[in-house]
């Protein structure tokens, strides 16, 4: 008998998958920033010729408007970067000005390196947006057994930001 809801609980443990739960994370993520309880992701519809232009890394189908009660109060996007040997899954939350309100690790897959998705750390790319070109150890810190994790993610915030404001200038959102 033991053994029959022992794995029954292990089944249905393994059947919140991965995406569910970033999928949760991302909301509560949401919630938490603009202190609302109910919005909408709405998808972006973006012309195959701006995309030529764009990072080719750039997760499209993740990059989302966030609407509440009808009105647009930013975008969300979420993706993964390389780590040393995996990769981890990321958050950013942009204001309707394109300048980051937030940004969080999703899941970091790594033994060391854990830092990263500190939210004292993570807060040194609040407030940058299209303009901003961020460097390593000059604008982000370091994090000692995480720099390529860190680079990653300097690396992906400029190329992403970058990619907004190509999305910008040709009024694709």
């Amino acid at each position: 008998m033991r053994i029959i809801v022992l794995f029954f609980l292990s089944v249905l443990l393994l059947s919140v998958s991965e995406k569910d739960r970033n999928k949760k994370k991302v909301s509560k993520q949401i919630k938490a920033i603009f202190d609302i309880e109910n919005f909408e992701l709405s998808n972006i519809n973006i012309d195959n010729k701006v995309k030529e232009e764009i990072w080719d890394q750039f997760n499209y189908p993740k990059f989302k408007k966030i609407i509440h009660n009808d009105e647009l109060i930013g975008y969300s996007y979420e993706s993964k970067a390389p780590s040393m040997h995996f990769e981890f899954d990321y958050l950013i939350i942009l204001g309707i000005d394109l300048k980051i309100i937030d940004s969080k690790v999703l899941v970091y897959r790594e033994n060391w390196g854990g830092e990263i998705g500190s939210k004292r750390w993570l807060k040194q790319f609040k407030n940058k947006g299209k303009d901003d070109n961020l460097k390593y150890m000059q604008d982000i810190s370091a994090i000692s057994g995480a720099t390529i994790s860190v680079k990653s993610m300097i690396e992906t915030v400029n190329s992403f930001l970058d990619s907004v404001n190509k999305l910008n200038q040709n009024s694709a959102f």
